[in-house]
């Protein structure tokens, strides 16, 4: 019988350490951290993380801000906006909701974001100390799953880890970190992607396998070695008439038929993507305590 790793649950309680370190901090006469985004349009599901991003640094104890822009705002409005952000000293740390309009340069606009301030951890310069195991900002998504794998006590040394999934946000810097020489990582890490030949021979591997590439119910049963511990990181939105908002969400794993193959398994929702949400808290907890030099 499976077993969840509950994302949902590890985010309360990781949000009630930081809501008491912050009370603490407030008590102590310091103002509170300071995180702000970055909206440029309407896209649904990225008005859905803010919204939630804001609803986490409130209850925490936070101040949050959003910065809301409109779909045809030009990428030097939105520079602008960046260099304000990087120069405000109440503001920690913030993030550039991605993806951003087409006609925007979405690394130049990450490449504009003060490394101090890149609570996301998508700059060359955290992205670059994360691959030399230098003191950085960790990527968000990649630093929830490796909290989620450490709260549950998953045993990760020597073990196979499959990532499926290359992109720079999620599958390259989760291959690094669970390949580093610390705890709750020294994996054997086999990254795969679109290109990757005889895919199922090699998830067939896995002693865990993190699949993020954004494909929904790409996984399935044929494809996951009995007792493998699954993390799916993907979130699709799929039409469903029973369903009072007209959609469920499903991930990159066909969850009905890999499931009950595993020892571990994130659901989806309510499995990686809190975690996101409480990483860039942590984050933003340490920009502001390196920025009062605690």
């Amino acid at each position: 019988m499976y077993q969840l790793l509950d994302g949902k649950a590890t985010a309360l309680q990781i949000k009630d350490e930081i809501a008491n370190e912050v009370r603490h901090l407030t008590e102590q006469g310091h103002r509170a951290p300071h995180l702000a985004a970055v909206i440029v349009g309407t896209d649904g599901a990225s008005m859905t993380y803010v919204a939630n991003k804001e609803k986490s640094s409130h209850e925490v104890g936070f101040t949050s801000s959003v910065y809301r822009m409109s779909e045809t705002t030009s990428e030097q409005q939105l520079l602008e906006t960046i260099e304000f952000l990087n120069n405000d000293s109440d503001i920690d740390g913030f993030i550039v909701q991605l993806p951003l309009p087409k006609h925007i340069n979405e690394q130049k606009v990450v490449n504009a974001i003060s490394p101090k301030k890149d609570v996301d951890g998508f700059t060359p310069y955290n992205i670059g100390r994360m691959v030399l195991g230098e003191d950085c900002f960790t990527p968000a998504t990649p630093m929830g799953i490796c909290t989620l794998l450490e709260r549950y006590g998953i045993e990760t040394e020597g073990k196979h880890c499959v990532v499926v999934g290359r992109s720079n946000i999620v599958g390259t810097p989760v291959a690094n970190l669970l390949s580093r020489n610390k705890k709750s990582a020294n994996c054997t890490v086999t990254l795969c992607h679109s290109r990757t030949r005889n895919l199922k021979e090699i998830t067939l591997q896995a002693d865990i396998l993190v699949v993020a590439i954004g494909k929904p119910e790409f996984i399935t049963a044929d494809m996951v070695k009995p007792g493998a511990v699954v993390v799916d990181v993907g979130i699709h939105r799929v039409p469903d008439a029973s369903k009072k908002n007209g959609y469920r969400v499903i991930g990159d794993v066909k969850h009905s038929e890999v499931d009950p193959l595993c020892s571990w398994v994130t659901p989806v929702p309510g499995g990686v993507g809190p975690l996101t949400i409480v990483s860039l808290l942590e984050n933003t907890l340490k920009a502001y305590k390196r920025s009062h030099q605690m």
